[in-house]
């Protein structure tokens, strides 16, 4: 089982499409994309995705990527 990232369309339009695009080539990871996460405050204000169901944010596409790997790192699925 890969660890899940799900991002909001809206939020993929506001910046976060760089770090989609970069995980989305990582076959470990499952990259997702829906039409809204029901986080509409945090995705008007910030870069963000949901990691395993946990909220991962950032304020560059670069350094949410990173994010993402490092709560991957620090939360292990098993």
């Amino acid at each position: 089982m890969n660890p899940m990232v799900e991002f909001c369309i809206s939020n993929l339009a506001n910046g976060s499409q760089e770090a989609f695009d970069i995980l989305e080539q990582d076959s470990n990871l499952d990259v997702l994309e829906y039409g809204c996460l029901s986080y509409c405050s945090l995705c008007s204000e910030t870069l963000f995705a949901i990691v395993n169901g946990e909220v991962v944010e950032a304020n560059t596409p670069s350094e949410l990527v990173a994010k993402i790997y490092q709560y991957i790192e620090d939360n292990p699925l098993f």
